[in-house]
């Protein structure tokens, strides 16, 4: 049985690692592709753009909901 906060707080920073503590590797792949490096790859395009908050609001958004599955992943 998983720590339902660790998996919150490790998904949080690295969207799927939570999700792999928790149990499920392959949805943790998954969030980590899509979360952290698809992320950081279209974040590259908006350096220095007015789009550039919009980014890390998206990045936040998604880190928060990661946490979150994560969360009731572990319980």
């Amino acid at each position: 049985m998983a720590n339902k906060y660790l998996a919150a707080i490790l998904s949080f920073f690295i969207p799927g690692v939570g999700q792999a503590y928790a149990g499920d590797i392959k949805k943790g792949i998954i969030y980590f592709l899509v979360a952290f490096v698809a992320l950081g790859i279209v974040g590259s395009f908006f350096v220095d753009s007015v789009l550039d908050s919009f980014y890390y609001i998206i990045d936040i958004l998604i880190s928060i909901y990661a946490a979150y599955d994560a969360y009731l992943m572990a319980k």
